[in-house]
Parts: structure tokens; sequence; C-alpha cells
């Protein structure tokens, strides 16, 4: 009985814990990130900014012709990475007839995510000198590689402090921007400057504001840049070959010499007649390195400063047909060919329109919306009332608790990951209502159900439970698993419907767990639910309590006599209408 009586109040202490972390991370954020205490609001409840291109191709350049739906896709790709990159979300990015890209960004757009609209994509192939770990450089690790520093002297510094020491190799106290000795071509590790040593050293490729758009990617210097998947970085060295010289990309199956299918899937490269020439002193160059140097052997395409793919050189390419080989899928390398395709059909992005656009639904529709959900939970509280009478307290705190949760995870999660609420989204919560009251109604009727078989008050509320509890987990699940389904599958609106309605659920689990169980429990100890007052809900007379028992008071029943005995604390109900059934059957042959 001990363990019994810390259980409620243990699961209601989670539960409080949960929310002061929560409350109190919003607060921090707040005070240090200028978090705000409100949920971020999407395009069609706020309004934002609409930027109308027109992709122009660059004069002077070997492609001719008109620009087709590939490059028109794979422009909007780049354009959709750059924006989700600088962490705006809900952006709406589509086509315009066929020759029109339109970007609607929600709220307030800043010039710095103006201009990333508004760059032209840059392609840009460069050798690569050094390769490193994707995270900053640690003072108390000795290397990128991970190994810990025997040097005592470097655990008090700053990253900044570290990386200093590290790039200055004068030691005179400033970063040199020339390199020390002439470099011989574009792979001397010459061209490692203290400044760009120093930034490769504090570049942070596990921070998503680092695949931005590089606008230090200067083609006739040494560039510190990031993969695009923020797994790695790289050292490279001035441009060599820009990207409009690679005149096609295709993926495909790899064939043997022989004309044989070898089951593996590469890219193929073409470059113009000028490429070509470059290519091969380059592929030259870095085919002589294979053995001696393997990472000075990779030749990297870097897409806006950010590197798409740095493969090895495994032979001279004197005709300017090169092939990428690794693990590829057909999707990967797909993407891959469209992304170095685009660097083929070189492109301006000439704004025609920029303005700032209205909510497409505004702020009435929000506040309908959310009067839709404050009647409808008004309307599920006066049912609970009519319905369960006492018990409509349970509910109606759980239902405060679960939005007052819901309130704090949208909020906090727009601060943490540029998330904004939708009205789709707004739907999906005020359907949570009923999927809430869906797990009392199961409750609480199978509680009822254990009184009406006559098992005690505060027995009939741990059984009820035991049995619930599965049947509004499976309910759960189903709907967190067709939420998730509708999240990936679906796009736009469709999107903001299922994260809200899956966010809910989850929060409908962790109120029925931590808050409605435990407060039932507490309540049983009272005298008004414990002892089964007619108003409370659980008045077994009421109720029907049958198989042969009357309410007795206290939240007890009592054997009528002549009535079959049923010990309701061991058998099941099933066990004990069974046992009803036959004692009653035996009753009627005695009659006749």
């Amino acid at each position: 009985m001990a363990e019994q009586s810390k259980s409620p109040w243990r699961a209601l202490v989670s539960l409080i814990v949960v929310a002061v972390v929560g409350i109190g991370a919003l607060i921090g954020a707040h005070f240090t990130q200028g978090a705000g205490f409100v949920p971020k609001l999407a395009l069609d409840l706020e309004g934002g900014t609409q930027v109308i291109l027109t992709p122009r191709l660059i004069e002077g350049s070997e492609t001719t012709g008109t620009i087709d739906q590939d490059a028109m896709n794979e422009a909007i790709n780049i354009i959709r990475q750059r924006i989700d990159a600088s962490g705006v979300a809900e952006a709406e990015i589509a086509t315009l007839g066929q020759d029109n890209i339109v970007v609607s960004i929600p709220g307030k757009a800043d010039d710095q995510t103006l201009d990333l609209i508004r760059t032209s994509a840059t392609m840009r192939l460069r050798p690569v000198l050094q390769i490193g770990a994707p995270g900053a450089i640690d003072p108390s690790l000795n290397s990128q590689s991970g190994a810990q520093s025997g040097d005592s002297a470097t655990a008090g510094l700053t990253p900044e402090e570290y990386a200093f020491m590290v790039a200055d190799q004068n030691g005179d106290g400033k970063l040199s921007t020339e390199p020390l000795t002439t470099p011989e071509n574009a792979s001397d590790p010459a061209w490692i400057t203290e400044q760009v040593l120093y930034d490769f050293l504090l570049l942070d490729c596990t921070d998503p504001a680092s695949l931005l758009s590089n606008s230090a990617d200067d083609p006739a210097l040494p560039l510190a840049a990031c993969s695009t998947d923020g797994t790695g970085k790289y050292l490279l060295g001035p441009t060599e070959i820009e990207g409009q010289h690679v005149s096609s990309a295709s993926s495909g199956m790899i064939y043997s010499q022989t004309g044989q299918p070898t089951g593996q899937i590469g890219v193929n490269i073409q470059f113009d007649s000028e490429g070509s020439k470059v290519f091969k002193d380059v592929s030259t160059r870095l085919y002589g390195l294979r053995d001696t140097d393997p990472v000075r052997n990779r030749f990297a395409f870097a897409l806006d400063g950010n590197v798409i793919t740095a493969p090895g050189m495994n032979a001279i390419i004197p005709d300017g047909g090169a092939q990428i080989t690794g693990n590829f899928t057909v999707d990967s390398a797909k993407t891959l060919a469209n992304q170095l395709s685009f660097g083929s059909l070189p492109l301006n992005f000439e704004v025609q329109s920029e303005q700032e656009i209205s909510a497409t639904l505004g702020s009435h529709h929000l506040a309908m919306g959310i009067l839709a959900g404050i009647i409808g939970l008004i309307l599920v509280v006066l049912w609970m009332i009519w319905q369960y009478r006492g018990l409509a307290i349970v509910s109606a705190g759980s239902l405060v608790v679960a939005a007052f949760l819901t309130y704090l995870a949208i909020t906090i999660l727009s601060w943490a990951i540029g998330y904004r609420l939708s009205l789709p989204g707004v739907t999906g919560l005020i359907i949570a209502v009923g999927i809430t009251a869906d797990s009392f109604i199961v409750y609480f009727e199978r509680i009822r159900d254990e009184v009406r078989d006559g098992i005690p008050l505060s027995g009939a509320v741990e059984r009820g439970w035991r049995r619930a509890r599965r049947t509004i987990v499976i309910s759960d699940m189903v709907n967190l698993v067709a939420a998730t389904v509708l999240y990936v599958l679906a796009v736009g609106g469709v999107q903001g419907f299922a994260f809200t309605l899956g966010l809910t659920t989850i929060v409908d689990l962790v109120v029925i767990f931590l808050f409605t169980h435990p407060l039932m429990a507490l309540l049983m100890r009272t005298r008004f639910f414990g002892e089964g007052h007619r108003w409370s809900g659980l008045d077994p007379e009421h109720l029907g309590a049958k198989s042969g028992t009357v309410y007795s008071g206290r939240g007890r029943v009592r054997q009528l006599e002549g009535e079959p005995t049923v010990d309701s604390g061991e058998q099941t109900i099933a066990e004990r209408r069974r046992q009803a059934r036959l004692a009653a059957k035996v009753e009627e042959e005695s009659a006749e």
C-alpha cells in the first residue's frame, strides 16, 4: 500500500518537472536569444514577403537556348536549401508559369535572407588541400582527429585563441593572407595561408548557418568550405574551372570495358572544349598525387561555396569526359547529376517584383479557429458533466494540462527549429480535443464497468486502469503512425496538420499517464469519490451494480442472501458473469 500511495505523487511530480524545465528553457531563450512567448505563425496566418524571380542565362556562356524544366527544378532546390539553412521555416517556393519562380517567406524577411534568394548559384571546381572533421577545433583535443591533447597549456584557451596559435606559423601575432612561398600550382600547400587555416580550424559545419551561400568564395583565393550535408569540411585551393564549363552531367549504370553492366551507379560529366583542356592538366597533376598524397588527389565541386562532392582522381582525363563512382543509389546519383548540370547552365536571377503580402487567411480566421477550439472544449466539458458528473473535474483538468503542454511545446519548437503554426496546424490542435476526450471515456467507462460488476471503488480504479491503458496506447499509436505517414508523404499545409496531430497525440499519452490516472487515484482517497457519492459519477447503485450485489456505502458492495458467492478480488469480470449464469441455470433446473 505504501508503494501505491507514492505512485500518484511520483507521476504528478514528474509532470511538474517536465513543465518547469520547458518553461525555464523558454524563459532562458527569451532573455538570451530573443525567443517569443507565443508561437510563430505561418504564411497563411501572418503574411510575409513575396519575391518573383526570372532565371536568365549568363551572357557569354556557351549554353544557349531556353531554360528547361530540370534547370528550373534545380534552381528551386538550391533556393530552398539556402532558405532552410538560414533557419526560415514554412517558406513556399514554386514556379509561376514556365519562366518565373515565386518565393514566399513568412514574416518580415531580413536583407540577408533576401540576398540568398536574389543571388545566382555559382559552381566552381577547386583542388582539395586539406580535409577535417566537421566541428570547430577544440583546445582539449590534440588535432581534428579527436585524440586527447597532452599539452595542459592549451586546456584553458578558447577555440579562437587556440586556432590563432596554430595558424600563426610565423609567431608574429598576425595572420597573413598571402602565401609564405610562391605556389607552383593550385594544389600547392603553399596556398594554405595563415588566415585561411584560421578560418578552416574555426569552421563549424554542424551549424546550419555555415551552409549559407559563402560570400568569401573568391575564385582567385583558397577557401575553407563545408560539405553540403555538413558531415565534413575542406580547405580548397583557388578555382581552376568554373562550373559553366561543365557542358553536361548524367547518372546511370557503370559498364565494364567489355560493355557488361557492373551493377554500380555512377555520374558522368562532360566538359566543354575550354574546360577539357584545363581538366586534362588538372587530372594529370592530381593523378600524380594518388599514391603520395591521397588528400590532395581530390578535386572538389563547390556550389555556393559548399562542397557537393570531392572525388579522387584515378586516371588522366584527356577528352574532358569524367566519371564519378562511389556508393551511389539511383536517387543520390540523379541528385548529384542535377547539381552538376546546374553548373553547366549558369543562371542569374532577375528580380521581377518584391513586395509585402498579407495573410491569405489572416488573423480573423486564426481567431475563429481558436474560438472554435474553445467552444469545442467547453462542449466536451459540459457533456462530461452531464454524463460523468464529478469525474468532469478530472477530464477538465486533463484538457487544461494538455492544452498548456501543447502550447508550451509549439512555442519551444518555434524557437528551437523555426516551426510556424499554420491554419491546418490549428485544425490538428482542435481535433486533439476529441482525441484526449476519447482517452477519458475509455478510462471512465472501464472503471464504471468494474463497479457494475461489484468491485470496490478503490479496486475498480486500478483494475479499470490496467485494462484501459492498453486500449488507450494502441489507439494513440494508430493516430501517431497515421500522422507520421501523412507528414512524410504530404506537402505544404497538410504537413502542418500531420505535425500538430502527432504532437498532440504524444501529449495525450503524457497527460493520461502522468496526470489523469494519478489524479484519479488521489481523488479516490477523498470522501466524495471514495464513498461513491451520487454526484461523483461512480455511484454503484445508480450504475446498476449486478451479479447478486447491492451497494452498502463507503464504496463497497455486499452479497445478497441466496445469491452465488463471487470472489471479486480474485476472479475476472468474465469469470464472475459465467459463475452467475451457471447459478441461474441451476436455479431454473431446480424449479423445473
